[in-house]
């Protein structure tokens, strides 16, 4: 996976990240960095040969839901990085909370990664991890910072230690079990530990400084008791490292060389810093030590990325799971046609910065088109069915036209379509009464069948509610595409088909954006009044014949109605149902 050191890097476009690590490779800041094969404190990396990776960096999801859009870009940062710059990037799971984590969301984001084009692989090694395997080393080093003086034991109740903490202009208070000796701090810290006390009755800190400017460094939780059972430690432990503990040691004990996080950890820095350069000086982790980086996270429009709304969403049924393709999960994406190369395409395009700000949702949709459109294989669909009878055409016969699989690519080929006496056109290629400008089919105009015959109108049939029921015409038997005479025809109009003989019928769904305005939730709005209710519609059409073996995620192109996959879920051999991936231009900004 990882290129070889002398390679050189392939010219991208350049951003802050960037620039770091090339001045770090440079200066060779981790040039003299050892490896020991596998994460471990300074001790198992001391005397090891050098670390074949030039950079580590990391993807360390909390297996507790489902990756969104957001994620992808921190994914292809990471994992891009690492390839371009001869580095490693681990796969590592955030596992400390063990009452939201589940294998389910372990096994979902392993597939995810997988899919977007990445794994964690490198010189022969697999660099998957899990934070809770670290948990023996997390206790190993609070204990030390006890017995440093660096950490006790508080019995405060939250709301205590929330009144006590200060605000930003004025300082904290210290709790009275500040001062507590150290030998009165491992005791109850082991106690904790043995399940001897309640859950919330006392919680392990850091001693920093209550006075810091930044909250975060005044005397933060560490551990806290929790009874629950891990999802694979088991119930091995009671009590649990919090967040922002448990993630600098990680960093640490994996050898992470740029920890490359979302803005909103910038305040947790310092005690990121802080805590590394404790267990540095100690010796318990080698040095260098990781240095955290922080970037603007994915913000874009017509969508919701919190966790907790989306949880909201699938729990009140307002989509149908986690992989309903109008969710913004990189599930949801797979299953509504969206593609790998269109979400590196949109990394790759919005860039790194440390400024938030929006990006609108059509920007994710040209991608997708754009990537779409060098790989889905051309067919027809007829959506809204309309019947064409060409009244001159024997009954009985058929024969094949010929249409190209790919416009651009040649050496793609052509497939054949069979052409019969009835045909399914769109319900839009009809005017009884055509307006100025309509070029397509209406009493007494010729328009070209689309890789067939030219053809010319010479009535309709209706229903007793006076709706159009079937279109008749003669065609031009001397004017098929791809013959001499063709040329001789000269229309302005265009219209696909499909033979009735032969179409294949199907469930499409076309899908839409989830949400109709651009910030949902705006103005103390719920953002559950702006959901789209045209996010779905569920039609059935006929299709070319070709399409009915289409396999679960493959891809089309429906010429003139936009890109198509075949439902990865809900598709059946010889019974493909299809979605809407991205229609073939934006009509919002319309």
């Amino acid at each position: 996976m990882s290129p070889p050191k002398n390679k050189p890097v392939a010219a991208h476009a350049t951003n802050f990240i960037r620039n770091i690590i090339e001045q770090d490779l440079a200066k060779g800041t981790h040039a003299l960095r050892t490896w020991g094969g596998k994460p471990g404190p300074a001790k198992a990396h001391a005397g090891a040969a050098p670390d074949p990776a030039r950079i580590r960096t990391r993807f360390p999801p909390e297996p507790n839901g489902y990756l969104h859009f957001g994620h992808a870009k921190s994914i292809c940062l990471n994992f891009g990085l690492a390839r371009d710059y001869g580095g490693v990037c681990h796969m590592r799971f955030d596992d400390t909370n063990p009452e939201k984590e589940d294998q389910e969301y372990v096994d979902s984001i392993l597939d995810a990664v997988r899919w977007l084009g990445y794994d964690w692989t490198a010189n022969g090694n697999e660099h998957l991890y899990y934070a809770s395997d670290y948990f023996d080393f997390m206790y190993e080093a609070a204990e030390y910072l006890i017995n440093t003086g660096l950490a006790y034991v508080d019995e405060q109740s939250a709301e205590e230690m929330r009144a006590n903490r200060g605000t930003l202009t004025e300082p904290g208070t210290a709790s009275p079990h500040r001062s507590r000796s150290v030998e009165e701090n491992l005791q109850l810290f082991r106690e904790m530990r043995d399940g001897k006390h309640a859950e919330g009755s006392m919680v392990l800190r850091a001693k920093i400084d209550m006075a810091s400017p930044n909250i975060n460094l005044r005397d933060p939780a560490i551990y806290r008791i929790k009874k629950a059972t891990h999802h694979r430690a088991g119930d091995k432990w009671c009590i649990y490292p919090m967040y922002t503990y448990a993630h600098p040691i990680e960093d640490g004990l994996e050898e992470i060389s740029h920890s490359i996080c979302t803005l909103e950890f910038e305040d947790q820095r310092p005690f990121y810093d802080w805590l590394l350069d404790q267990l540095v000086n100690g010796g318990l982790l080698a040095p260098p030590r990781p240095r955290q980086y922080e970037f603007a996270r994915l913000n874009l429009t017509y969508v919701v990325l919190s966790k907790r709304k989306l949880i909201q969403l699938v729990e009140g049924k307002h989509v149908d799971g986690w992989d309903d393709p109008r969710m913004p999960t990189l599930a949801g994406a797979r299953r509504r046609g969206y593609t790998p190369e269109g979400f590196r395409l949109l990394a790759e395009r919005i860039g790194v910065s440390k400024s938030d700000s929006w990006i609108d949702f059509s920007q994710l949709e040209d991608c997708m088109r754009e990537s779409l459109n060098e790989t889905a294989l051309r067919r027809v669909a007829v959506l809204d069915p309309l019947k064409l009878v060409v009244d001159n055409y024997p009954y009985g016969q058929e024969e094949e036209c010929h249409a190209p699989n790919h416009p651009q690519k040649h050496e793609l080929g052509k497939r054949a379509a069979p052409f019969s006496r009835e045909l399914w056109i769109e319900r839009e290629d009809f005017m009884e009464k055509p307006s100025t400008g309509y070029f397509r089919l209406f009493p007494g105009n010729r328009v070209r069948l689309r890789y067939g015959f030219v053809i010319e109108c010479t009535g309709h049939e209706k229903d007793g509610a006076g709706n159009v029921t079937a279109v008749h015409c003669n065609y031009f038997s001397d004017s098929k595409s791809g013959t001499p005479g063709s040329d001789t025809y000269k229309v302005k109009g265009n219209i696909h088909w499909v033979s009735a003989r032969h179409a294949c019928k199907t469930e499409v769904r076309l899908y839409d954006r989830l949400f109709k305005e651009p910030h949902p939730g705006s103005g103390n709005r719920d953002y559950i009044q702006d959901l789209n209710p045209e996010s779905r519609r569920v039609i059935h059409a006929y299709l070319e014949p070709a399409l009915s073996d289409a396999k679960p995620e493959e891809c089309f192109q429906f010429e003139r109605h936009g890109y198509f996959v075949a439902d990865r879920a809900d598709s059946k051999p010889g019974a493909p149902v299809f979605n809407r991936a991205v229609t073939l231009r934006d009509s919002w900004n319309k």
